[in-house]
């Protein structure tokens, strides 16, 4: 596990290379994810019937955020958000940037698979809009975690403008001099555009520099799946 925190009313995490989450939802993949948020969960790993429900997405670097809840079938977006205590949501990823999101009340949280794709498509500010999409909540909090870096996320000059425009503040640099962005500070700037207090617990981990993460650039089709798991806490914990 590359980080975790115990919130009290909520528990996130973020895992590394030393658990694949897989890309399918074949039945090992599954089960991987159902140990990982286990793992996360705890002392929270109980709703009211004191089960644990695993919920991840088919991830297609798009713009749609869904809510979610016990039973739910997976769906076909790139976040989900949740009001159902003892849910744990996953976010897979190998080089795109994980994103959780809880707030302080334990009443809602949400998991946001952000690539360059879906970071210009808005997925960030389209999670932060369902989130509160049933009136104000309490503060809301963003975990944002380890992603490939500004430093080594190439792409050709045409395109590292194009999302710059869409995005700003995303134009890079790699260490080779060539254009590239940076995913993560795009992230990062459109959750505290929106008031969200972030907590960038990924910085300076860059999964194509390190091999304590999987890297779909580094490593191909021979790249498993890390990612990020948030679950509420059971009602009347504090």
């Amino acid at each position: 596990m590359f980080f975790h925190q115990d919130l009290g009313w909520a528990q996130v995490g973020f895992t590394d290379a030393g658990t694949d989450l897989g890309r399918t939802d074949a039945a090992e993949a599954v089960q991987a994810r159902r140990r990982a948020a286990r793992s996360v969960a705890g002392g929270l790993d109980a709703g009211s019937d004191g089960a644990l429900d695993v919920v991840s997405m088919h991830q297609v670097h798009g713009p749609d955020a869904v809510l979610v809840g016990r039973g739910t079938p997976t769906p076909t977006a790139d976040a989900l958000v949740t009001r159902t205590h003892g849910v744990a949501l996953v976010v897979r990823v190998a080089d795109c940037t994980p994103v959780l999101l809880a707030s302080e009340d334990g009443a809602v949280a949400a998991a946001v698979h952000a690539g360059r794709e879906g970071l210009v498509r808005g997925v960030v500010p389209r999670a932060v809009e369902r989130v509160v999409a049933d009136g104000p909540t309490a503060p809301l909090h963003a975990w944002v975690g380890p992603r490939a870096c500004g430093r080594c996320y190439e792409l050709p000059a045409d395109l590292a403008d194009a999302v710059d425009a869409a995005v700003p503040g995303t134009r890079s640099t790699t260490s080779w001099g060539t254009p590239a962005v940076d995913v993560g500070a795009g992230v990062v700037a459109q959750l505290e555009a929106l008031g969200v207090t972030v907590h960038d617990v990924g910085a300076g981990a860059c999964t194509i520099e390190d091999d304590r993460f999987w890297s779909h650039r580094r490593q191909g089709e021979r790249a498993g799946r890390m990612g990020g798991v948030v679950v509420l806490a059971a009602e009347g914990r504090p």
